[in-house]
């Protein structure tokens, strides 16, 4: 079923939730202990809101191992990745403290690269 608007921005009205799908938009994909770590919140509560995210329909997760991976479900509408490009695109800053933490963070996950 296509995702409907009022389902993408009630989606996107908690400031979590928002977070969440502009730092993927701008990475592409992130495990859930990057983005712990970069919105330097609990483990629970990001779990919650990728969660609540799967179900709307806007994330596909992946395992790798230990790691569960995130990203923009692929069958996501058009109109709706250009909404979360132009809202990133235009408050970049908003997510500054979010990207530099991510960027600052040791040990990150390596993503496993596909053979085709």
């Amino acid at each position: 079923m296509p995702i409907q608007p009022c389902t993408l921005f009630k989606c996107l009205g908690d400031e979590t939730r928002a977070r969440i799908m502009l730092m993927l938009a701008a990475e592409g994909e992130l495990c859930v202990c990057e983005l712990i770590w970069a919105l330097d919140d609990s483990q629970p509560k990001v779990s919650r809101h990728l969660a609540q995210l799967r179900t709307c329909g806007l994330l596909e997760d992946r395992r790798q191992g230990q790691w569960i991976y995130y990203r923009l479900h692929p069958q996501l509408p058009q109109w709706a990745v250009d909404v979360l490009k132009t809202t990133l695109e235009a408050n970049r800053s908003w997510l500054g403290d979010d990207q530099s933490r991510l960027a600052s963070m040791e040990g990150r996950p390596v993503r496993q690269v596909s053979c085709c």
